[in-house]
């Protein structure tokens, strides 16, 4: 397009000096068109990097995620195979899962005697408030014996040993009530004991439950996310034990983002939902059209890492080191009916951000973009 412009501006000055001979052709006017010229493509292009700036390094990202087991044994099924699509919550490997089953299993006779068990709390309650009442009437009834027996003592018509015999009872009956009130208090309180609906004993053997079953679960490892299987070298007879510096293989989300990084003083136009194209070199001849979704306004040079020392002055005769660049976040943008568009995870290539500023501008770059994604059919290399 800027040949196009150029082609132009020589056929207008080609129109005065020379065809019509408006003005004279001399060194003044020679020098004034091409100085015009230089000025002409250097507002346009400076323009343009302004209102649709480009990037040479556009980039998609995918997430990858080291899977890493949860518990230990030996592996017994690998289900996947590298570079296989799979979708969320596939079985991508299994453990041995014996140890873990027969541990359910144990929580769950252990469950059952301990409900059990629970349930014979209220019939020891029962059986305590019995022993209670039990023990409250026969006090009652040995201090009227003892009140009866001092009254015939005092009139004469009994005598002092039934006093004192009776006085003994009321003694032990005291002490019997006091131990029934005890044990009545003691299955009170252990039926006081909850966690929610459950008694405490019940309650933490459903907790030790819920646990090995997590851990019965955790046999089976499934896929995090739509995505590939990379490096499945795991295969069954292996030992896997739930280290994070050991991961049984890598998996790499199908979700991608699309990141195109910009110099610091290109985007002060940019805005979100702006459009932009993008030309991979893994797709020559097509474009790939986004809109932005954000631009990411930090990087490693504005960072203050956590430090116990004080931070150095820079050098003066040191170099200054390059400015990074701020990353914009692209969003693809397809029509419905069109077909799903492959980009493998790591592609590069170049882009352009469309503004919403001098629109009749984005032509050009939408020329330079066409042109650049025609480019990426060569292979430039001589082997």
């Amino acid at each position: 397009m800027l040949e196009i412009i150029l082609g132009g501006y020589a056929f207008l000055v080609w129109l005065i000096f020379i065809k019509f001979k408006w003005l004279p052709w001399n060194i003044q006017t020679q020098v004034g068109s091409a100085t015009g010229a230089l000025a002409l493509l250097a507002t346009i292009i400076f323009t343009i990097n302004v209102v649709t700036p480009s990037s040479g390094d556009v980039r998609v990202i995918n997430y990858v995620s080291e899977i890493v087991p949860r518990v230990a044994g030996t592996v017994t099924r690998v289900a996947v195979e590298g570079n296989t699509l799979v979708k969320k919550g596939d079985v991508l490997l299994e453990i041995d899962d014996t140890p873990y089953r027969l541990r359910v299993k144990e929580l769950k006779a252990k469950l059952a005697d301990t409900t059990a068990s629970s349930k014979t709390l209220r019939q020891d309650l029962d059986s305590a408030n019995s022993d209670a009442a039990a023990a409250r009437a026969q006090l009652e009834l040995m201090r009227q014996r003892l009140s009866e027996a001092r009254t015939l003592a005092r009139t004469g018509a009994g005598n002092q040993y039934d006093v004192e015999s009776f006085r003994a009872e009321v003694k032990k009956a005291e002490s019997a009530l006091a131990s029934a009130q005890s044990g009545q208090a003691k299955a009170r309180t252990r039926l006081d004991g909850k966690v929610g609906p459950d008694l405490a004993s019940v309650a933490q053997i459903k907790a030790q439950l819920e646990a090995a079953q997590y851990d019965l679960d955790s046999t089976v490892i499934r896929a995090p996310a739509d995505g590939y299987a990379i490096n499945v070298a795991v295969r069954p007879g292996n030992y896997l034990v739930p280290m994070p510096f050991r991961p049984a293989l890598s998996f790499v989300e199908q979700e991608q983002r699309i990141l195109a990084f910009f110099d610091q003083n290109e985007l002060r136009y940019v805005q979100p939902g702006d459009k932009a194209e993008v030309a991979f070199k893994t797709l020559p001849g097509q474009l790939v059209r986004a809109r932005v979704d954000s631009i990411v306004w930090a990087n490693g040079q504005g960072q203050l890492a956590q430090s116990g020392q004080v931070p150095n002055a820079p050098v003066e005769l040191a170099p200054p080191p390059l400015a990074q660049k701020y990353a914009v976040k692209l969003l693809p943008v397809r029509d419905d009916g069109d077909p799903a568009l492959f980009i493998p995870m790591g592609a590069r290539g170049d882009g352009a951000i469309y503004t919403e500023k001098l629109a009749p501008l984005h032509l050009l770059r939408m020329v330079m973009i066409r042109a650049q994604s025609l480019l990426n059919y060569l292979v430039l290399k001589l082997h």
